[in-house]
Formats: C-alpha cells, structure tokens, sequence
C-alpha cells in the first residue's frame, strides 16, 4: 500500500526541486568519481573506488525513496481547511497548563516540520495530541517526561 504523505505546495516543491539537484548534479558527479577512481588501477584495493560506489549506492537510495515520497504526494488546499479544530496545516496558539507559557506552533507533514521556525509534525506526539482539539479543549499529551496537559487558545489558517 502506497505511503501517502500531505504536502503544502511549498513543501513539494522543496522536496522535488532536491530530487532534481541530486539527479542532475549529484549523480553525475558521482559517476564521474567512480570513472576516475577505476582509471587508477587495480579495483581490488583501491578504497577511492569503493567509496565512490558505497556514496552512489547512498545516493540512489536517496533518490528512491524521494521519487516514492513525490509519487504519493498529495497537496492540500489551505482554503479548504475547518477552522473550528486543530488539523493539519492548522496554525494554533496553546498555552501549557502547568506554566501557563504560550506556544505557537503550525501542524504540518513530517517531512515539512522545523521546530525553529515554529513548525511541528502532525506524527510528533504534541501534534498527535493536538489533531482534531476545538478552542478552549484541553489536549493531554503524552511526552518523555509525564503528561502534559496544553490549552487550545486560537486556531488559525
């Protein structure tokens, strides 16, 4: 069964223009490598040639796994979104229970989250937690630590 991953349009293009880069200057390159290290002689012991081919083996994989990854894409049509509870691509305001900081933080795909910039997997187990809580519902949430316990101030697109 396919692995359908959901994108935001910026997203799939940053995952397709990767593949692009590896397929158009990476894996020339390595070919080039591997041509240069069998030109120096006997294959049997010579460790550029083995680097060379184990780095195109890593590539392929790389390449591979992206194409599956593009293939099962789907985009997902912000407009569309249900604003009255947390989904991905959601962009909530929760204020931890305990403490009462605030955090915000955009629900994405996996392949997209940055914790930096503020964006969290809809697979991490805050995001988990989060899917489909209304405004004012208390998300309990399972963490290394214990339960954590995250009020719902403010959905958003």
């Amino acid at each position: 069964m396919a692995n359908i991953s959901y994108f935001t349009e910026e997203g799939l293009k940053k995952l397709q223009d990767e593949l692009h880069q590896l397929k158009a200057k990476e894996r020339p390159s390595i070919s080039k490598q591997i041509a240069e290290a069998r030109d120096k002689g006997d294959l049997s012991e010579n460790a550029e040639y083995d680097a060379a081919k184990e780095a195109q083996g890593l590539l392929e994989l790389r390449i591979s796994k992206l194409e599956a990854v593009v293939r099962n894409a789907r985009l997902i049509d912000e407009s569309t979104l249900d604003l009255s509870k947390v989904l991905i691509l959601s962009k909530v305001k929760i204020k931890n229970t305990a403490n009462g900081a605030t955090m915000n933080y955009t629900l994405v795909a996996e392949n997209e989250a940055d914790f930096k910039a503020g964006k969290i997997s809809v697979d991490s187990p805050i995001g988990k937690g989060l899917l489909g809580k209304k405004k004012g519902e208390i998300a309990d949430i399972q963490v290394p630590s214990g339960i954590m316990k995250f009020e719902i101030i403010e959905i958003s697109r």
